[in-house]
């Protein structure tokens, strides 16, 4: 497995160079300020990355904000209360995009964060905490609990809310086999135990965050 050092120099000749490559990193957010964001945000990332699969981004982006509207501004407490009536409306009203199934699972996802935040206070404050050494962990948890969170889907909600993430995307992915620590897409408990070793020990040499180790791996075999 290539130091993080080499696999940024990779990138970095991919891209420009170090000053273009280090201007396209973006990079999480402080720990208290990630503390600070409501649930409702947490809900609403959910809910834009459930809708974000199998649907054109920009189609998404610009029904954004009927969403916060149909949704009470995702306040979890208001979600979870919705009834099959609720549904049913939803699936003749234009200003959102009317699939049954991810709009009953914005609903059981609300359920999640008000059950999480009922066991430790707030949602946000204990997904905040979550140590970012066990983030595979982390992940684990929306696919368990939540509901269609799994794979990217899942990935991408701490990285919209701003925590520290990876993202295994194709590119990400390709550059993870070519360094042997896996040897095809993870889908089990040991391939991620594996690839968090990897970003953990990278981590560790770089001083850098799972957000831009993710983002320069990516940037190492992708466009």
């Amino acid at each position: 497995m290539r130091s993080f050092e080499e696999i940024f120099e990779i990138a970095a000749a991919r891209h420009g160079g170090t000053t273009t490559l280090e201007g396209l990193l973006s990079k999480p957010l402080p720990i208290e300020e990630l503390r600070g964001i409501g649930d409702d945000r947490w809900l609403s990332a959910m809910a834009k990355c459930l809708f974000q699969a199998g649907f054109a981004w920009k189609v998404v982006d610009a029904k954004w904000p009927d969403f916060e509207t149909c949704f009470h501004g995702f306040n979890p407490a208001a979600v979870a209360a919705f009834t099959d009536e609720d549904i049913e409306g939803l699936l003749s009203d234009r200003r959102v995009i009317r699939n049954g199934m991810k709009l009953k699972a914005v609903v059981q996802n609300a359920a999640f964060l008000r059950e999480v935040a009922a066991e430790h206070g707030s949602a946000s404050t204990y997904f905040a905490d979550w140590p970012t050494e066990t983030h595979a962990d982390f992940l684990a948890l929306l696919a368990k609990r939540g509901s269609r969170l799994g794979a990217l889907t899942g990935q991408r909600v701490p990285r919209w809310v701003g925590k520290d993430a990876y993202v295994l995307s194709q590119d990400v992915v390709a550059r993870l086999i070519a360094e042997n620590v896996i040897d095809k897409p993870p889908g089990g408990k040991r391939a991620m135990m594996a690839v968090q070793e990897a970003f953990n020990m990278w981590r560790a040499e770089s001083g850098r965050s799972l957000t831009e180790i993710s983002q320069v791996l990516a940037r190492s075999t992708g466009p």
